[in-house]
């Protein structure tokens, strides 16, 4: 009775990439992915370090050649980060990574060769006392279960996660997370669904996969990612966007805040605007967000297009303004500070945020 009021996440096994746990119900972790080259140690320092700053916990890394090794131990020893190896064809970088620093592996066994390659990767984990990340997606599934035609998209990628888990095992390695990705909504959904319930002690990494630009994948993710997690699917993810991987990190944090699972900077509320609004409510809102960004307190900012029922319907604001002809009321927790001009309007609204939250 007791497991059946726990949520997923809360299920999972806790899994420790470089102090930050994901699984048996910590915080859901946010991660990115750098797009630099490796080997310039330098580059891909400088965006680990702006990947932290907007709040990026796990970054990974790609190390598709030997050329970059030294680069990533570089970027491995000085990054604030957990730093994941981010694995394809080549089981000696997998091992290589291990002895270089990696505090995770990420390798999709599809793609690594035989088994005796990947069970060499697996036991340079284990004595380097590093998880593994099993990713598996549509473009490079298990052998047994690629060519099947009786088998769905779904049931492929969940199989063929299965069998590797299942392999892992075997080997005695449990420091696993999984990930089973692919471009579409429904199917990120229905793979997720069913891996949590077959495999319900591995924390899973979510993400829609090919997700798009900026616009497309930030709706793919919120409507797949944003769908699990309320569900209490997911430990970590990863929401790719073909974009700077800083507003994949902003867009993660949007979403755990939407769903109510964690907060780390402001939410803005704000009037869709109508006939009825006399101020510039849609410049207004759109400066209030860019200075926002650079607030670091969990509190709701309200910009309302009605001064009469603006504080009323943002009764839930820590503080905000509603406009008027040529003025705007800053209020708080829906009830009225002082009447500013509308020139002096957003300044004011963060002089007093400021004052109050820091």
């Amino acid at each position: 009775m007791v497991e059946k009021n726990r949520l997923p996440r809360e299920l999972t096994h806790p899994v420790s990439v470089g102090g930050v746990i994901m699984g048996g119900g910590a915080p859901v972790s946010v991660q990115s992915m750098c797009t630099t080259d490796t080997a310039d140690a330098d580059a891909t320092l400088a965006q680990i370090g702006r990947l932290a700053a907007a709040g990026c916990e796990i970054i990974r890394v790609a190390v598709p050649s030997a050329a970059v090794l030294d680069g990533f131990e570089r970027v491995c020893a000085e990054s604030p980060l957990p730093v994941v190896a981010d694995i394809h064809f080549d089981h000696r970088l997998a091992i290589e990574a291990c002895r270089r620093g990696a505090s995770a592996l990420r390798v999709n066994p599809g793609n690594i060769g035989s088994w005796e390659r990947v069970d060499a990767v697996i036991d340079e984990a284990g004595a380097a006392g590093i998880p593994i990340r099993i990713g598996v997606n549509a473009g490079s599934l298990d052998a047994a279960f690629a060519e099947r035609e009786d088998l769905t998209q779904v049931e492929k990628l969940v199989g063929s996660a299965s069998s590797f888990v299942e392999h892992f095992r075997t080997r005695g390695f449990n420091d696993i997370v999984l990930s089973a990705k692919a471009h579409g909504v429904l199917t990120t959904i229905e793979v997720n669904r069913a891996l949590s319930r077959e495999l319900p002690d591995v924390p899973l990494h979510v993400g829609v996969t090919e997700a798009g630009t900026a616009r497309q994948g930030t709706v793919k993710n919120a409507a797949a990612v944003g769908a699990l997690l309320m569900e209490g699917i997911g430990d970590t993810m990863r929401l790719s966007l073909t974009a700077d991987p800083v507003e994949e990190v902003d867009v993660a944090w949007d979403l755990l805040s939407a769903v109510g699972l964690r907060r780390l900077r402001p939410e803005l509320v704000s009037c869709p605007t109508c006939g009825r609004c006399q101020w510039d409510l849609m410049g207004v809102a759109a400066e209030v967000e860019r200075r926002l960004s650079s607030v670091r307190a969990p509190i709701t900012v309200a910009v309302m297009g009605c001064v009469v029922n603006g504080p009323g319907e943002a009764a839930g604001a820590d503080i905000g303004l509603a406009g008027g002809r040529g003025q705007a009321l800053l209020f708080a927790g829906g009830s009225p500070l002082r009447k500013v001009s509308e020139a002096d309007a957003v300044d004011e609204l963060f002089a007093e945020i400021e004052r109050r939250f820091g």
